[in-house]
């Protein structure tokens, strides 16, 4: 593969990846404008996040078996077409209640884009490289958290929400047009793939039994619930708590986002010397200890704006780093069910992010102390989950320092 074809790969797949973000960090800052054109409250436009995140994890479990049977672009052509034509109904939308419903299938057209990029990167890479592509892919990806809510808190300031959905849907065929004519097919369709539910749901077990899978996509997506709430909460603790404006919002947003990138780019600097199994302990644990640290100054009321932006910039930099590398070795084992793999890693990350973030819509009001709550509690279960996971593993892939994938027992 040349530099050129490989940069070329990166950047549609990373622009894949960044679809769904995008879609939810853009309109964030404009939940106000929302609430008060849509005659509803903040906390009832908060729940179109969590229907977004519920339609992403229900979608990957439906372009999954899709993908393995027809192959990667033509699931993905449909699913890009359903989410350009949902923005749009978004942006004439006129009650809130029809807004939730649309943002969930925009979401289930966003998370073909999702499951097909994971899916790609297995298809198209040696194993030995897939934690060093998710980092790459997390540096495209590290964009949209860095333009998303910065744009759109000028966008919605000067020109109303409504135009942050008709920039998504111009997005949408932006990519859907890069991915069709920039991406090979990577994956032969498979006609042994049954499409009837009983075999889809065979399937998915028969994944999920995997002991590699089980512990790092669970350890993996409850480390990264953490982000959710984050996401989640930020509009009601920057901007209710805090009292900063829209634009003042995007801003920190973006700042925030930096911690992601640069800690997933020290990642691949870091696996030329230590194994993906050491870096997902030591940034779990890293992250336990900031955690707790966080949730003391938030108890005992020492956390002003600044203080708080600390603590997530350390928070979100451990994620930075525990996210490639579970994502990775969730993914090794499989060759011929990628497609079925990564939907149901995308699943259950995203259904645990729907819970955590639904559990914000419930609690967080008036205090940051809720968010941490829900933060410390991930964190230390994910660390829980990853020491009682690995009792199971009898016999696993292990992505080495030296980049030689072994056999290890």
């Amino acid at each position: 593969m040349t530099t050129k074809r490989y940069v070329t790969l990166i950047l549609i797949l990373g622009s894949l990846t960044a679809l769904g973000p995008f879609s939810i960090d853009m309109y964030l800052p404009g939940f106000s404008g929302i609430a008060k054109d849509l005659n509803t409250t903040v906390a009832k436009v908060s729940m179109s996040l969590s229907s977004y995140f519920i339609g992403i994890s229900a979608g990957q479990l439906l372009y999954g078996p899709l993908l393995d049977r027809f192959g990667r672009k033509k699931p993905l052509f449909i699913g890009l077409l359903v989410y350009i034509l949902a923005s749009l109904g978004c942006v004439y939308v006129a009650d809130i209640d029809t807004f939730i419903a649309l943002r969930f299938v925009q979401a289930v057209g966003s998370c073909a884009a999702t499951v097909a990029s994971v899916a790609m990167v297995r298809d198209l890479f040696p194993v030995k490289d897939i934690p060093k592509v998710f980092s790459l892919l997390m540096l495209v990806l590290g964009l949209s958290p860095m333009l998303a809510p910065t744009i759109g808190g000028y966008v919605t300031e000067d020109y109303g929400w409504h135009t942050v959905f008709l920039i998504l849907m111009f997005m949408g065929i932006a990519i859907l047009a890069a991915s069709q004519i920039g991406l090979p097919n990577s994956y032969k369709p498979d006609t042994s793939i049954s499409l009837k539910p009983k075999p889809i749901i065979a399937n998915f077990l028969k994944v999920l039994k995997e002991p590699q899978f089980f512990t790092y996509a669970f350890t993996g997506s409850i480390a990264f619930s953490g982000l959710f709430t984050y996401v989640a909460a930020s509009p009601i603790i920057f901007m209710d708590i805090y009292h900063v404006d829209a634009k003042t919002y995007g801003w920190i947003f973006a700042f925030m986002s930096v911690s992601f990138i640069g800690s997933s780019q020290l990642n691949s600097v870091l696996l030329k010397k230590f194994s993906s199994e050491q870096m997902i302990f030591g940034a779990l644990i890293s992250q336990s200890v900031i955690s707790l640290i966080f949730l003391i100054l938030a108890l005992n009321n020492l956390l002003g704006l600044y203080e708080t932006i600390a603590m997530l910039f350390l928070f979100l930099a451990c994620l930075g780093i525990s996210n490639p590398n579970t994502a990775g070795l969730t993914m090794a084992p499989f060759a011929k069910n990628a497609g079925s793999a990564s939907a149901l890693m995308g699943a259950i990350q995203l259904g645990l992010g729907a819970l955590a973030s639904f559990a914000v819509g419930i609690f967080v009001h008036d205090s940051v102390v809720p968010m941490v709550v829900i933060m410390t509690a991930t964190t230390i279960i994910a660390f829980i989950v990853l020491n009682i996971g690995k009792r199971f593993i009898k016999e696993k892939i292990v992505i080495s320092g030296d980049d030689k994938t072994v056999i290890g027992h």
